[in-house]
C-alpha cells in the first residue's frame, strides 16, 4: 500500500553525522538543492526540482534534508518579494503539489518546508532574545549569547473519526473548502494523553461523548509543522450538537453511502476529504475495511 502523502521519505538522515561542520561542507558541494520561495517548492515536470548549488544562494538558509543512497539533498529558501527565475519549473503551492508529485517527492518537499517555515519563525532565541545560529545541518539552532539551544518543533494533532455501528459522523468547519467534511481534529494540549485529546475535541465539538479510542495512523502536515495522529473512537450515541463555531455541520453516514461517494457515485451538497489528507485515509480505511 503507497504511503499516506507526506510520509514514507527515502532520506536517509544522517542524524549521526550531520552535527560534523567538514562533513555538511564536503556533502554540500556534491549535493542537490531543493529550492523555495514563500513556502513554495520549485516544481518541474511534476517532480521536485532539485538543483546544484548556485552561488547567489550564499547566505540564504539552506538545511540539510538527507541522502539519497549516497546523493546529498538539501533545500534552500530564496526569499524575497519577487519569485526567482531559475530557467526551468515554478514555484508551486505545497498542497497542489502534493497532488501531482510522486510520493516521494511529496516527502522530501513536506519534509524542507517543515524545516525551512520553522527557521523563518525561530531566528532569535526566545530566552534572551539574542539572533541565534543555525547549526546540524538546519537540526538545532544554537543562541551564542545564551547557549540555549532551540529544536525544530513538531506539533501533535489528534484527527478522529467516531464510529457507531455501521456509521462515521463527519462535520464541516466553516474553514472549509465548500462543501467538504472531514474526520474531527484538534491539537493535543500540555498534560493531555492522546486518548484524552480525542475525547475531549469531540465533546467541545459536537458534543459527542466517546468511549474507547483506537490509533490507526499518523501524518508528518506540514502546514506548518504537524504530526497527525489519526484515531477511531467510539461515540456512546448517535446525538450531537454542533458548536456553531468549529464546526457549523455535521451528518452520521452509513459505510455503504461512504462507499458510494469515494466511487463518485453521489453528487450533492457534500464532499470528503482529498486524498493527500490523513482523514480520507480514516474514512476509507474504515469503509472498505
Amino acid at each position: 500500500m503507497a504511503p499516506i502523502p507526506f510520509s514514507g521519505s527515502p532520506l536517509d538522515r544522517a542524524s549521526d553525522r550531520r552535527g560534523d561542520a567538514a562533513w555538511l561542507a564536503a556533502q554540500a558541494v556534491a549535493g542537490l538543492f531543493l529550492p523555495f520561495w514563500q513556502n513554495r517548492p520549485l516544481v518541474s515536470q511534476d517532480r521536485a526540482a532539485l538543483l546544484p548549488w548556485r552561488e547567489e544562494w550564499r547566505g540564504r538558509t539552506c538545511v540539510f534534508l538527507g541522502l539519497d543512497f549516497i546523493q546529498p539533498l538539501f533545500a534552500v529558501d530564496l526569499a524575497g518579494e519577487t519569485e526567482p527565475a531559475l530557467g526551468e519549473g515554478a514555484f508551486q503551492d505545497m498542497r497542489a503539489s502534493a497532488f501531482v508529485l510522486p510520493a516521494r517527492d511529496t516527502a522530501i518537499a513536506g519534509q524542507a518546508k517543515a524545516l525551512l517555515d520553522w527557521h523563518k519563525r525561530h531566528g532569535f532565541c526566545p530566552n534572551c532574545g539574542h539572533a541565534t545560529d543555525v547549526t546540524d545541518g538546519g537540526y538545532r539552532r544554537l543562541c551564542p549569547a545564551c547557549g540555549a539551544e532551540h529544536f525544530p518543533r513538531t506539533d501533535p494533532v489528534v484527527i478522529m473519526l467516531p464510529i457507531l455501528g455501521d456509521a462515521c459522523l463527519v462535520g464541516r468547519s466553516p474553514r472549509f473548502p465548500a462543501l467538504l467534511h472531514s474526520a474531527f481534529a484538534g491539537f493535543i494540549e500540555p498534560g493531555e494523553s492522546m486518548e484524552e485529546a480525542v475525547r475531549r475535541e469531540l465533546w467541545e465539538e459536537v458534543s459527542l461523548k466517546a468511549g474507547a479510542v483506537s490509533y490507526h495512523a499518523s501524518q508528518p502536515w506540514p502546514f506548518p509543522s504537524s504530526l497527525m495522529l489519526g484515531c477511531y473512537a467510539e461515540a456512546q450515541a448517535r446525538d450531537f450538537k454542533i458548536d456553531g463555531h468549529e464546526i457549523e455541520a455535521a451528518r452520521w453516514l452509513t459505510k455503504d453511502e461512504v462507499r458510494a461517494r469515494l466511487a463518485n457515485k453521489i453528487e450533492d451538497d457534500m464532499k470528503l476529504p482529498a486524498t493527500i489528507a490523513i482523514a480520507h485515509y480514516l474514512i476509507r480505511d474504515w469503509a472498505l475495511g
